[in-house]
This record gives structure tokens, C-alpha cells and sequence, in this order.
């Protein structure tokens, strides 16, 4: 992978849900028109017909409360202010409830290829704890009419550790996604945000504990991998070659652009990120910015980002600090945090479920 990637962030949402920290606000005609005027000029203004562009990611919100028609705009946009290839990966994230058949179609010939379907949870009693207003069933049928309209990249959220859910209520779960036409899940541990409804609600009191989240995350993983879907990211499984091409780009360290109110790009050398204010977006020549990073992709920050995948990192990568790394590996490894293959080392499972503090043990102590 090289070239760049376009992350577009569409900030609307028929409904918040709960856990949600993400900015999004209610979709509305006009306001949505706005907003695909303002990414229009944002790829003009940013625009480079020399930069191979390889990847095009449209996230949220609810990217899919725009019409087929808006989408097929952006994305020509894209291929007017960019060198995007033919095999190019185009996402769109969708809600389960805005995928018509007629609207998968649209979708399809404004040129997305993979869509990343926000299931959660195929217990309809999980899903109306999460907020969801869609049910199992429905999630079911979202898949089945996406591979009806041709598409065969198909990826869909799972959330773990959930109040109330069990080894038996995930592994059903898992069983009954893996029997659907989908090539990649990702699977994230619910976590309490704060500033969002689930974080003043006592919600954090009914999570599993530490040792009941382990359990299901380890269950999540071992289900996946039996049913074909290889880890290849602390959340994320695959079919071979269906790894998120995207996603991969921010955890190996490759650029990119962001569009839209709160979107943050890597380019250039440093790391910015636009307002999160739709009004200001919408009536900007060009998107509000702040500088976040003028000095990224350091070390700690490279090592950090590459241990999130289960490819790891070279010890070769880690400079004058190899050593103090070398040293600090056998109790890892031992413990079974790490593993080593000759010059790489990358967390196994159990250390997944840790990173944050094995690899603060081994890059900061």
C-alpha cells in the first residue's frame, strides 16, 4: 500500500445512539445538501491529479442517510481532484434500516464497493439496550440485499461485553453472522465515553468485569477464526484478502485526508484535524483546521499504531531503543503478551486485550 487515502465523515444520524462519542447530529434535506456542496470543494481545494489515490472511506454518522446520487457525486469529485485507481476500495458505513434494494443499487453504480453494515448484535435484546432500532432480522436482510445487488465486500460491527451477554448469547451471535455472505467483522469491547448518555446513566456498572470481558473477547476471537475470519487487528477479522484496506493505512502509518467537521487527516508531515461545527463546514470556502501533531509518526507513535496488528513490528524499526525493547521481551513472552518471530514481535490475543499497557511497558518504562 502507498498513495493516499480520503476518509469522508458524514455527521448526520437518524438517532444518536448512547455510546456514541462520534460527532453526528439529525439529518435534515437541507443541511445534508449543504454538506455535499462543502465536500465537493474540500477535494477540489485539496485535490492532487498526481496523488495515487487508493482508498476512499465514508464514515459517520450514518453515511448511508445520503442518497445514492450524493454519494455518486463525491466519489466522482474524488476521481476529478484525484489519480484514484480501478481497483480503488470505496466504503460506505450503513445503518441496517437505510438499506433498501433500490438504494444498495445506487450505492453500487456510484461506484462503492465494500460496505461496513452496523449489525452489533444479531440479539434483538442486546441490540434494544444498545438503542438500535433495527432487529436481528432486519440486520440479516440488509446483508442479504447487499449481496443481492452485487456486492462481495462485506464487513459488519459486532459489539462485545455487553451488559447481560453471555458466551452463549455471543457465540449464537457469531454462529449466525459467520452463516451470512459477509467477508470481515469487526468487533469492539463496548467501552463508556464520556459526554455520552451511556456514561451518566449507570450503565458502567452493569458491564462485565474485567475477567467476563476477557472471556468474551477470547470466545469472539476463537468463533471468528473458526469460521474462516482471521484476526488481523485488535478488532478486526477477515476472509483472506478482504482486510480493510482503508483501516489498514492509519495502523501502518500510511497518509491520508480527512472531510468533514471533526475529520482528521496525516499528510504533509503533520497531523490536522477539521472544526466539528457542520455550519462553519457548510459555510467555509474550505474546512476550518487545527494543527494536532506538527512532529507525527515518532516511534512510540509508530510502534503503538503497529502493534495493533497482529503482523506486529520489525525490532528493526526501534532504533537506539532495540535494546532497552530486547530486554524488557522474555517476561512478555513469558506471560504471554508477545510472541517473537526472529526480528517481529506482535501481541497475541491475550495481549490484545492489555495493549495499551504492554506496549507502554514496552516502549515508555
Amino acid at each position: 500500500m502507498s498513495g493516499l487515502g480520503i476518509y469522508i465523515h458524514v455527521p448526520f444520524c437518524g438517532r444518536k445512539c448512547s455510546y456514541c462519542s462520534f460527532y453526528s447530529l439529525p439529518y435534515d434535506k437541507n443541511s445534508a445538501e449543504g454538506y455535499v456542496d462543502a465536500v465537493l470543494r474540500n477535494l477540489e481545494f485539496y485535490g492532487d491529479i498526481s496523488q495515487i489515490t487508493d482508498t476512499v472511506y465514508f464514515g459517520g454518522g450514518t453515511p448511508s442517510l445520503l442518497s445514492g446520487a450524493q454519494i455518486g457525486s463525491i466519489v466522482c469529485a474524488v476521481r476529478q481532484n484525484f489519480r484514484l485507481t480501478e481497483n480503488a476500495e470505496i466504503t460506505l458505513e450503513a445503518n441496517p434500516n437505510t438499506l433498501t434494494p433500490e438504494r444498495l443499487k445506487e450505492y453500487a453504480r456510484a461506484g462503492v464497493n465494500r460496505l461496513s453494515i452496523g449489525v452489533q448484535s444479531l440479539n434483538d435484546d442486546e441490540l434494544r439496550f444498545l438503542g438500535r432500532t433495527h432487529t436481528a432480522g432486519r440486520a440479516e436482510k440488509a446483508v442479504l440485499d447487499a449481496c443481492d445487488a452485487g456486492f462481495g465486500n462485506i464487513s459488519c460491527d459486532l459489539m462485545l461485553a455487553l451488559p447481560n451477554q453471555t458466551r452463549n448469547s455471543l457465540s449464537a451471535t457469531v454462529e449466525r453472522l459467520a452463516k451470512l455472505p459477509i467477508q470481515h467483522v469487526s468487533a469492539y469491547i463496548l467501552k463508556i465515553e464520556e459526554g455520552t448518555p451511556f456514561a451518566h446513566s449507570g450503565v458502567s456498572e452493569l458491564l462485565p468485569d474485567d475477567d467476563e470481558t476477557a472471556d468474551l473477547y477470547l470466545r469472539a476471537v476463537e468463533l471468528l477464526e473458526e469460521n474462516g475470519f482471521k484476526q488481523y487487528e485488535i478488532s478486526n477479522f477477515a476472509l483472506d484478502g478482504f482486510e480493510s484496506r482503508h483501516n489498514s493505512r492509519y495502523w501502518k502509518c500510511l497518509d491520508y485526508i480527512g472531510i468533514g467537521p471533526s475529520a482528521h487527516s496525516c499528510s504533509g508531515g503533520i497531523r490536522f484535524a477539521a472544526e466539528s461545527d457542520i455550519q462553519r463546514f457548510i459555510g467555509s470556502p474550505t474546512q476550518p483546521v487545527y494543527i494536532t501533531d506538527e512532529n507525527p509518526l515518532g516511534i512510540e507513535e509508530r510502534a503503538m499504531l503497529k502493534l495493533r496488528l497482529t503482523e506486529g513490528i520489525n525490532l528493526g524499526e526501534f532504533g537506539e531503543r532495540r535494546l532497552t525493547v530486547e530486554r524488557k521481551l522474555p517476561s512478555l513472552i513469558e506471560n504471554g503478551y508477545i510472541r517473537r518471530n526472529g526480528e517481529n514481535i506482535a501481541l497475541t490475543p491475550k495481549g490484545f486485550l492489555v495493549s495499551n499497557a504492554v506496549i507502554g511497558t514496552l516502549i515508555f518504562e
